[in-house]
């Protein structure tokens, strides 16, 4: 099995092990000890503890716990003979390093470690001199031990702040960006409605009519059709326009255009006329609703639904009578519904993408109302035809 080598030190490590070492030494060659060793201990040997205590500093990152075992060792080496305070110094960063780098039940046990300590040096020094001047072996126990191990809990909580500020803070920025993902991509739905739906409706009878026009050799017929041709390429074009100076208006200074209304659905209808005749299809518009005013996004949204049905109706619709109905009851929702002759159709019929059933869906999803498509018995010989039909709620929910 592979062996896991201990990891490189780091180099301020290393420089404060080759520091203390050099610093000990110093002061050895001075002679400035700290006393005399206790019988059986060579003086000699405080180098060997300063030696012992260097090397523990390079394992202060790597392996705190570690070093700190090794320098409790070489500090009590360093008592039982002449004293270094370089090797002193050395022990209290190894405190230091092993509450600040070391696991989080290090942080908690090596402070309480520290005082535990602290007070059985106090009260053996005590027991064993009985002199006050015992309660300064107690001090120094403390200064080489709490302080600097109190010291790491200080700047690890410090640490541990900072690190979770920045993390909330790249949370935030994550969120922030999610949000601003997901508001392009819902501008963007938008705009391909806006976009199918203005556009689609004089793009499909164009194509229906230039069909026609290449296929019926009378040329009033074909003179007929290239005028629906021109009338709807001039108003698709117009509407094209429109859409992209709002789009490149980046300032907002061109003045938006006012949403469609109900009102205009008459006009919408006409046109409707004008484009299917050619294809046998009659329009009728039923407007059975209770008077009132409507919110702006239900009737931009009804006032699309009506729009993309009978282009749909144009595109596909068998020879008949398309259905345009509206309905309210007094402060009840909007109900909306179109039906068209569905069936096999003879002549020309413009392609479909299935775009306009996703968009008038998503309309009415916004609205949180309900839409169903789909075929439906016509009633009568077992016809059949094809019914939209949206329920736009005037209010949303729990705002009653």
């Amino acid at each position: 099995m592979p062996r896991h080598l201990p990891a490189r030190p780091h180099r301020h490590d290393v420089l404060i092990a080759a520091g203390g070492l050099l610093g000990g030494l110093t002061l050895w060659f001075l002679g400035l000890t700290g006393g005399r060793p206790i019988d059986g201990f060579a003086e000699p040997l405080t180098l060997v503890a300063l030696a012992v205590m260097a090397g523990a500093e390079l394992l202060r990152r790597t392996a705190p716990q570690t070093a700190l075992g090794i320098g409790v060792l070489a500090l009590a080496l360093d008592l039982s003979t002449s004293t270094l305070i370089a090797t002193v110094v050395m022990f209290t960063d190894l405190v230091y390093a092993a509450v600040l780098y070391g696991p989080p039940a290090a942080a908690r046990r090596v402070p309480r470690g520290s005082e535990l300590f602290t007070v059985l040096v106090t009260l053996v020094s005590l027991a064993v001199l009985r002199r006050p001047e015992a309660l300064l072996l107690g001090v120094a126990a403390a200064l080489v031990t709490i302080a600097p191990a109190w010291t790491g809990v200080g700047i690890r909580q410090y640490r541990d702040s900072a690190r979770a500020a920045r993390l909330e803070a790249e949370r935030t920025a994550l969120l922030a960006e999610l949000d601003r993902r997901e508001a392009v991509g819902a501008e963007r739905a938008r705009m391909a409605r806006e976009l199918h739906d203005m556009v689609a409706n004089h793009l499909s009878a164009i194509a229906i009519h230039s069909t026609a026009a290449l296929s019926i050799g009378e040329p009033k017929a074909a003179a007929d059709a290239l005028s629906v041709i021109r009338a709807n390429s001039v108003q698709g074009l117009a509407e094209m326009r429109r859409l992209i100076g709002l789009l490149r208006d980046a300032g907002g200074e061109q003045e938006p255009a006012a949403a469609p209304r109900l009102d205009a659905l008459d006009a919408l209808v006409e046109q409707a006329r004008a484009n299917g005749s050619a294809a046998g299809l009659r329009f009728a518009l039923l407007d059975e609703r209770a008077p009132g005013p409507l919110p702006a996004p239900v009737e931009l949204a009804a006032y699309r639904i009506v729009q993309e049905s009978l282009t749909n109706a144009l595109k596909h619709a068998a020879p008949g009578e398309v259905t345009v109905r509206l309905g309210r009851r007094p402060d009840g929702p909007l109900e909306v519904s179109v039906a068209s002759p569905f069936g096999d159709r003879p002549g020309p019929r413009a392609p479909g993408s299935g775009a306009g059933l996703v968009g008038m869906r998503e309309r009415v999803a916004l609205l949180d109302g309900e839409f169903e498509a789909g075929p439906v018995a016509d009633g009568s010989d077992d016809r059949k035809a094809w019914r939209v039909r949206a329920v736009l709620p005037l209010h949303e929910r729990g705002s009653q």
